[in-house]
């Protein structure tokens, strides 16, 4: 005879994921204005459109956390992770000029744990009110045989919105002008493979500063909108690069013309990770410079004459990175 066999058996559990819903339901609707007509628990989020500039220009990005979610589960600390996939995802629209719009997220694992579920959408709510959009919507997965046991997989949408003639695409950009840094911080959500290989089973050990590895590596992914957005307003950012996956030689060429490039004068002061990271992995500096932001987490490209207004009107200190030179590539000096 047949077992009988229900959606439990196989691994999903209704009741989990209902728990979560209800768990998370204050801190999503707490995201939502006047602009929100439909949000959690519609098939599809409404968002009202209406007082966008004028020839506006949608801009739509999707990312993720990478496999710093392994570092969550391994020390139980999942609260900063939704920080971590808005910010990512926000600064990814300002390289374009773009202001955020609203928010969708997507958590998937092989068993949901209701408890986890809820601190993550909770720091993706908040960091969505800090931000000013809406989470709009979103969804939880459950699938075991696609997820490891204890992993939880952790994406986000943004959409966000630039006027035509104030969209930021490099185009402007000539050789001579400046390339000015934000600093970082810390890893943000790129290179954990390799800081994970490296410095896996040492999380509690010590840093200089007295916090411990995974202090450091659970650093959020800081939002470099309100350090950005003044300077888009006054129309002085002629080029910018969210320093993610690639690091500086990755991502500052997606913003440059042909036919140009960039030097790079480093010098300032990396956070205290990456040195923990360079000498425990006995890690070559071109890798380095390849998986890493090392400090700096953003770059503004701007004139060469612009330079002391830039530095007025940004409310917090920039770091002179480099200058864009002829000939393609990143070079360091």
């Amino acid at each position: 005879m047949t077992e009988r066999r229900d959606y439990r058996s196989a691994g999903v559990d209704l009741d989990a994921a209902d728990a979560a819903l209800d768990g998370i339901r204050a801190s999503v609707a707490a995201t939502y204005d006047d602009r929100v007509l439909a949000g959690l628990g519609a098939f599809g989020g409404l968002f009202d459109a209406s007082g966008l500039p004028d020839r506006p220009v949608l801009i739509g990005t999707v990312d993720g956390v990478g496999t710093k979610t392994r570092v969550a589960a391994a020390t139980g600390r999942w609260d900063g992770i939704g920080t971590d996939l808005v910010h990512h995802c926000v600064n990814d629209l300002l390289v374009q000029g773009g202001r955020p719009l609203f928010f969708l997220d997507y958590l998937a694992s092989a068993r949901l744990e209701p408890e986890t579920v809820v601190r993550v959408v909770r720091s993706v709510a908040d960091a969505c009110r800090g931000v000013g959009m809406p989470l709009l919507g979103g969804e939880t997965a459950e699938m075991p045989g696609v997820y490891a046991d204890g992993e939880l997989d952790v994406v986000g949408a943004a959409i966000g919105v630039a006027a035509r003639d104030r969209i930021v695409d490099g185009s402007a950009v000539t050789e001579g002008d400046r390339i000015l840094g934000l600093a970082s911080g810390g890893l943000q959500t790129n290179g954990y493979s390799l800081a994970r290989a490296v410095l896996d089973g040492a999380y509690d050990a010590p840093m200089p500063d007295g916090r411990s590895v995974a202090d450091h590596l659970l650093e959020p992914h800081r939002s470099f909108l309100p350090a950005v957005a003044p300077l888009l307003d006054a129309g002085l950012v002629r080029g910018a690069a969210h320093v993610t996956g690639g690091g500086l030689p990755g991502n500052l060429p997606r913003v440059l013309p042909d036919g140009l490039g960039a030097t790079i004068h480093g010098g300032w002061e990396e956070p205290a990770i990456f040195g923990r990271i360079r000498e425990a992995g006995r890690v070559p500096e071109e890798e380095m410079r390849r998986a890493f932001n090392l400090g700096v987490g953003f770059v503004l490209i701007v004139a060469e004459a612009e330079v002391a207004r830039v530095r007025a009107t940004c409310p917090e200190p920039l770091i002179d990175v480099g200058r864009v030179v002829a000939g393609a590539g990143v070079r360091w000096a």
